[in-house]
C-alpha cells in the first residue's frame, strides 16, 4: 500500500463533490465537471480557481483510480478508529492535529495492518511483505512548439528497473521457487499479542520478505530486476502545456512479488517558436508590416499552424501593434477552439533605392502632420 499523509487529513469525495459510495463512472464525470469549471485557461488571474484546480485534479488522482481508492478508503476507516481511541492526553492525537507524527502513522498502520514498522508503512521497504507496488518513476520530454499543439504520439527514453526476464521477478535461478520461510509461515512478521494490538516486527530469517531464496537469481542477484534502457510510447493531446505533467499508469518500476508496477510521470518541455506563442487557447503571431500598408489599408495573408494562410483586411489608417483576432483558428480544448490573434508590426527599411528615398523624402516634405504636437514641442 503506498499511503500518503494527506489521506487521513482531506476528504477527496468532498473534493469532487460526490458521495464515498460513488460508482467510479460518476467520480469522473465529476471530475470532468469540476475541471472544465475550475481550469486556468478558463479562469486566467484567478488563484482561488487555479487552487481548486488542482485539490479537484489531486483527489481524482486518487479515488478515480479504483486500486488506490481502496486503500485511501481503508487508511480513512483506520484513521478515524485511530483518532477516536488514541487521541487526547497521552495518546497520539487525531490525524491533523497536534501531537500526531509521521511515526504516529508508521507505527500504528504497521501494527494494525500486520506489518513491519515505517519501512512496511512506505509499501517499498526490506521488510516489507506481500506483493509490493513499484516505485513512481519521472522523465522529461521536449516537444517541439508544434508538436505541443498539435498532438504528437512519441517515445520517452529511460533508463530504469524492469522485470528480470531470467526470473520473472520472483529472484530465484531459473528451474528454482522461493519457498515459505518457515519461521513466520510465510507472512514477513513474527507477531507478538500486548492486549488491543498485535505488535508485529520483521522476521529475522526472512528479513520480512515471507519467502527465502535458496538460489538466487544469476541475473538479478535475487532482486527479480534488473535496470535496462527502455522506451515508452505516450500519446499527448492536442495543446499540452509546457511543464505540464503526464501520467502514463502503470508504466514505472516494476512490482515485487506480484505487485501491481508504478507509474510513470513526464514533465513537458515546450520549445519556443520564432512564429508563434501562446495565451491559453489563443495563439498569437506577429506579423511585420510596411508603413504604407498601414497608412492606406492592406488585404495580408498570415500564416495558421494548419498550414492554410487566412487573409486578413487592415483598415488605412491602422496604428503599429494594433491586433486583429481570426476566431477558432486557435488551440483546441475541451471548450472549443481558441482564436488566433494577429499582431501587425511596423518595418522600417534599413536599405532604400534611390527612387524609395526620393519618395519618403517628397512624403516629408509635403505632410503637414506633427505627430508630437501634444507634447507641446
Amino acid at each position: 500500500m503506498t499511503v500518503q499523509r494527506e489521506w487521513f487529513e482531506k476528504d477527496y469525495y468532498a473534493a469532487l463533490g460526490v458521495s464515498p459510495t460513488a460508482s467510479q463512472k460518476d467520480i469522473t464525470t465529476a471530475y470532468r465537471r469540476l475541471a472544465r469549471q475550475f481550469h486556468p485557461d478558463a479562469n486566467p488571474n484567478d488563484e482561488s480557481a487555479e487552487d481548486r484546480f488542482k485539490e479537484v485534479s489531486a483527489a481524482y488522482d486518487v479515488v478515480g483510480d479504483a486500486e488506490r481508492r481502496a486503500e485511501y478508503d481503508q487508511v480513512r476507516s483506520m484513521g478515524t478508529s485511530m483518532g477516536s481511541s488514541m487521541g487526547g492526553s497521552g495518546g497520539f492525537g487525531r490525524p491533523g492535529e497536534p501531537g500526531f507524527s509521521d511515526a504516529d502513522i508508521s507505527d500504528l498502520l504497521g501494527n494494525l495492518f500486520g506489518r513491519g514498522q515505517s519501512s512496511a508503512w512506505s509499501g517499498s521497504g526490506p521488510f516489507s511483505r506481500g506483493p509490493q507496488r513499484g516505485h513512481d518513476l519521472e522523465a522529461d520530454l521536449y516537444l517541439s512548439f508544434l508538436d505541443s499543439i498539435r498532438g504528437v504520439t512519441t517515445s520517452v527514453n529511460l533508463v530504469s528497473d524492469v522485470t528480470c526476464g531470467d526470473c520473472h521477478g520472483n529472484g530465484a535461478e531459473a528451474g528454482t521457487t522461493p519457498r515459505s520461510c518457515p519461521d513466520c509461515g510465510g507472512r514477513g512478521v513474527i507477531e507478538d499479542n500486548q492486549g488491543f494490538f498485535a505488535m508485529s516486527r520483521p522476521c529475522g530469517l526472512c528479513n520480512g520478505r515471507g519467502s527465502i531464496i535458496d538460489t538466487p537469481c544469476a541475473t538479478c542477484r535475487g532482486t527479480g530486476a534488473v535496470s535496462r534502457p527502455r522506451a515508452v510510447r505516450v500519446k499527448l493531446p492536442r495543446g499540452v502545456r509546457d511543464d505540464q505533467q503526464v501520467r502514463l499508469k502503470g508504466k514505472g518500476g516494476p512490482g515485487r512479488g506480484g505487485g501491481p508496477a508504478g507509474d510513470l510521470y513526464i514533465r513537458v518541455h515546450v520549445e519556443p517558436d520564432p512564429v508563434y506563442s501562446r495565451d491559453g487557447d489563443d495563439l498569437i503571431v506577429r506579423v511585420p508590416v510596411t508603413f504604407a500598408e498601414l497608412a492606406l489599408g492592406a488585404d495580408i495573408k498570415v500564416p495558421t499552424i494548419d498550414g492554410e494562410p487566412v487573409t486578413i483586411r487592415i483598415p488605412a489608417g491602422t496604428p503599429n501593434g494594433r491586433q486583429f483576432r481570426v476566431a477558432g483558428r486557435g488551440i483546441e480544448s475541451a471548450s472549443g477552439p481558441g482564436a488566433l490573434l494577429v499582431a501587425v508590426d511596423l518595418s522600417v527599411p534599413t536599405q532604400m533605392s534611390a527612387l524609395e528615398r526620393a519618395a519618403l523624402e517628397k512624403y516629408r516634405d509635403l505632410s503637414t502632420q506633427n505627430p508630437r504636437e501634444h507634447l507641446g514641442v
